[in-house]
């Protein structure tokens, strides 16, 4: 499952470089695929949309740090643990329940993001 940060953000932003995906944005930020990541041209995320890598995307979150589902791995291939999650001093980087993904999933993701 990917994780995603809860409304008891401080916005500290430590786990913002923690990310090897770049996944993590600070609140109101566009986002894009290519941002710390190999991918160029087109890119299908999944809710099936197709945009160009370097598009820039509307934030998820306005308020707090969020984090790009389509970006996030757990920081399976990278790390044991997902490093968002270790270095949140308020642990309000948790498992989304409702995202849950296989380990294959996620390395697979990361495959796709760091060609």
């Amino acid at each position: 499952m990917a994780i995603f940060i809860t409304d008891e953000c401080i916005n500290c932003g430590a786990c913002e470089p923690e990310c090897p995906n770049n996944a993590i944005y600070e609140g109101g930020v566009d986002w894009k695929i290519s941002d710390g990541t190999s991918v160029s041209g087109d890119f299908t995320l999944e809710d099936g949309n197709i945009v160009d890598a370097d598009d820039e995307q509307a934030p998820i979150d306005d308020e707090i740090y969020f984090i790009v589902p389509d970006k996030c791995t757990e920081c399976i291939g990278f790390h044991e643990e997902p490093q968002c999650a270790a270095v949140c001093p308020v642990d309000c980087c948790v498992p989304d329940e409702n995202r849950v993904e296989s380990e294959e999933v996620l390395l697979e993701r990361k495959e796709k993001l760091h060609l």
